[in-house]
């Protein structure tokens, strides 16, 4: 009984959601746009760009993951020879080189995606889409049934 109480609590809630971001996606005309800016110019102060980097720069090098990494993979491709050293250096670097020709790759990517989704008719269809979704989701969750 606790079971079906939460279920259709749950999708009354996902069909609410879905209805709301249906209806803003009709209500919004294209001389009305949908305000996706994340901050106010006010508030929103820009950080130097060496700020940032040395913010990424220590993220990343403090990540276990990333040594974990290094530990576990480069091992195999360094051999015992007396070159060891220098070619551990060259495989960091190449990796490293990879690193920052893929994440610079990643950021023109994104700043060019971020230019698309702030046109008020990609917000319009992105909320009529999800609105759809989440009423889907919905009417699934409400039409589950638990199979003994």
């Amino acid at each position: 009984m606790a079971f079906a109480v939460v279920k259709y609590l749950s999708a009354a809630y996902l069909c609410w959601i879905g209805a709301k971001a249906l209806y803003t996606a009709i209500k919004t005309t294209a001389a009305k746009q949908i305000d996706t800016a994340p901050h106010s110019t006010a508030t929103c102060k820009k950080r130097p760009l060496l700020s940032a980097y040395i913010e990424g720069v220590l993220t990343n090098a403090l990540n276990p993951k990333v040594s974990m990494f290094y530990l576990a993979a480069f091992p195999q491709f360094i051999t015992g020879a007396d070159q060891s050293v220098t070619s551990s250096f060259l495989l960091v670097f190449l990796h490293s080189a990879i690193n920052a020709v893929w994440f610079a790759a990643m950021v023109l990517l994104v700043s060019q995606l971020a230019t698309l989704t702030r046109k008020g008719a990609f917000q319009r269809w992105l909320k009529g889409v999800t609105g759809v979704v989440f009423i889907w989701f919905g009417i699934k969750l409400a039409s589950y049934r638990i199979t003994p």
